[in-house]
């Protein structure tokens, strides 16, 4: 079973970018359907990208042409690349696996990383 870990958090003005990862022990990312998820406090959860094990990416509106989600399968590691970020985007981010990788991906999750802190400042 894959164990994610993320990293690449911090903080950033509005309009930058961050590169977050997230690797992970275990079975190879390439059998997963792999994403990212984020959760401001007080707030619901949101799917943010999810990304098959064909390469096929899925995102969710809010963050289609802005947010980029890969995988190094040689490293064993998934990416988000963000740029424009908002302010209202600050959350906890999330890698997680899933065992669906089209919309509402995120109501099937396995298992899940501790989470990397993004804020945004205005």
């Amino acid at each position: 079973q894959v164990q994610p870990v993320e990293s690449g958090g911090g903080s950033v003005q509005a309009g930058g970018s961050l590169r977050l990862s997230c690797a992970a022990s275990g079975s190879p990312y390439s059998r997963y359907c792999m994403g990212w998820f984020r959760q401001a406090p007080g707030k619901d959860r949101e799917a943010v990208a999810v990304i098959d094990s064909a390469g096929t990416t899925n995102y969710a509106d809010s963050v289609k042409g802005r947010f980029t989600i890969s995988q190094d399968n040689a490293k064993n590691t998934l990416y988000l690349q963000m740029n424009s970020l908002k302010p209202e985007e600050t959350a906890m981010y999330y890698c997680a696996t899933s065992r669906y990788c089209g919309e509402n991906w995120d109501r099937y999750l396995e298992v899940w990383g501790q989470g990397t802190l993004v804020t945004v400042s205005s």
